[in-house]
This record gives C-alpha cells, structure tokens and sequence, in this order.
C-alpha cells in the first residue's frame, strides 16, 4: 500500500496557502497532490515569500508526502496554440513565470494542457505550441521542472486529443531541452477521446509505442459523465461515470505505474470534497455506491 501514490487536487488560498494545501493533502489520507500557484483564470499572484512554502514543506516531510511527486498545474489561460500575436506572448510569459513559481514551491512536476488552435487548424496550432515551448525553453536554460502535456478530451479546437499529436510536440522540441518534457495521462480525457480505459494493456501499449512509456510522469484518476469518444470533457466521481471503478483501479494498482503520482480531479458533491472517501474506497478496492450519499450527508 505504501506505493501507492494516489492524492487530488488541493486548494491553495489564504491565510495558510503552501502550509494550507498540504494540511488538506494530509486530511484526505494523500502521499502525493497537485495544486496551481494561484487562481487557474488569472493571473493574480502571491508572492512566494508570502506562500508559507518552508512550512508546508517541513509538514509534508512529516506526514508522509513524497516531495518530488507533488504536482503542480498550469493556469487554463496559458494557450501556446494561439496565433494571435498577443495572446501568443501572454501564454509563453505566464508559462514561464508559473514554471519559476513551481520551482519555488520545490515541486518537479507542472502540469500543461497543449492548447487550442483557435479554428486554425491543427498543423498550425502543434507548430505553434512547439515554437512557444522551445522559446519558453530556450529563455530560462536550465530548468529543474518537466512540463507535462495533458492529454484532452477534445473538447473545441484543444489539441492534444491523440497520443500521435502529443508525440508531434515532443518531437518538435529541440533535442536539449527534450528532458523537460513529460505527459499527464488523464482517464476521462482519453475516455472521451476514444480511448478504451478498460483495455489498460491497449492503451499503455498504444502509450509505449507512439510516445513512450518513460515520458508518462503524472495520471489523472478521473471517471466520465460521457461515453467513449463523446469529446465533452465532464469529470464524474469514481466508480460513477461511464468509465467504471473496476477499469480505473487497474491504472492504481498496475505494476507499469507504481512510481507515477495519481491525482483525483473528480466533483465536489453537495459543496463537499469527495476524495477522502474516495482514496479510502481505491485503497479498500471495491466500489462503495453510498459514497455520494454518504458526503452528501455529512
């Protein structure tokens, strides 16, 4: 059990921010979690002096968190697939001041969605997130954080959608700078992708020959309110969604996966956090269909 890395999405505010996530990580029975720096639809930031960062550390330590597991998640509004001038060097800016911030907080791993293309079709959005990443890349040298691309559900012009269009970024990327790269697995994405979850050999073979194996740092343990290829992108909890419990185990609990943190990013029900319950549920191994009703009532 204890390798197990399994942890969810936390909340970093005031007053206790950095200190705060972590004591919420550790509420919910976490060795791994993911936060943002700050608010995911601005760019309104604390900063990190003010973060608490040193004594959310020394709490981590102690509670059991595996430090260079903990993830952190870039702001929706970064797309380096835009080709709007502006927007383009907004994104590539932000990108680069969260990476800085996710080097302040001691944390690895930063979690990216591709982009969107903005209706300028695909070949023109990969080439552009791949110009902004390399320029990102090439402006700060030396980075001790490796970005990972989201996979997408496709939903809009989001790209990112297949294993094949995460490969063309990566490979875009110059040679140097290629260790700053990884992938975030997220089932319900690929779920609504088209991918099968079930069929975990399928797709981490499918994973392995197009991308590889050793690029996958970080699985979004999510469920899916839509079917198999719907590219809707609406997050269900565990067990509840069209993805089921027994198929989403399997990507804890597979021997391929041990060292890649799982973070949940599944509803909050009546206004509650669902994951406590949850983790307890995945630890367990067998689906608990009270569990909405069992928060609900708390």
């Amino acid at each position: 059990m204890d390798k197990i890395l399994l942890g969810s999405h936390v909340s970093m505010s005031g007053p206790d921010y950095y200190l705060g996530s972590v004591k919420e990580a550790l509420s919910y029975g976490e060795n791994v979690f993911m936060f943002y720096t700050g608010a995911p639809q601005n760019n309104k930031r604390t900063p990190l002096e003010n973060c608490k960062i040193k004594e959310g550390i020394e709490l981590a330590q102690k509670g059991g968190i595996i430090l260079d597991k903990i993830v952190c998640h870039a702001p929706y509004m970064i797309n380096l697939g835009n080709s709007d001038p502006d927007k383009f060097k907004f994104s590539k800016d932000f990108l680069k001041s969260e990476i800085l911030r996710c080097e302040g907080f001691g944390c690895n791993l930063l979690v990216l969605h591709p982009g969107l293309h903005v209706h300028m079709g695909e070949e023109i959005g990969i080439n552009n997130i791949i110009r902004g990443l390399n320029e990102v890349f090439n402006d700060l040298k030396e980075l001790n954080v490796t970005i990972c691309l989201e996979t997408m559900a496709g939903k809009g012009t989001e790209l990112g959608i297949t294993f094949e269009q995460i490969k063309k970024i990566i490979d875009g990327i110059d040679e140097k700078y290629q260790n700053n790269l990884g992938v975030c697995l997220d089932t319900c994405h690929i779920n609504d992708a088209g991918y099968i979850v079930d069929d975990i050999d399928e797709v981490l073979n499918r994973f392995d020959d197009i991308i590889g194996l050793k690029l996958l740092k970080v699985i979004h343990l999510n469920d899916s309110k839509n079917p198999l290829g719907a590219h809707k992108d609406r997050h269900e909890n565990i067990g509840f969604g069209e993805i089921g419990f027994d198929s989403l185990i399997k990507y804890v609990y597979d021997s391929r996966l041990v060292d890649i943190p799982k973070i949940l990013e599944t509803p909050y029900i009546e206004n509650k956090p669902p994951y406590k319950e949850e983790i307890e549920m995945i630890k367990k191994k067998e689906f608990n269909p009270s569990l909405k009703d069992i928060i609900a009532s708390k």
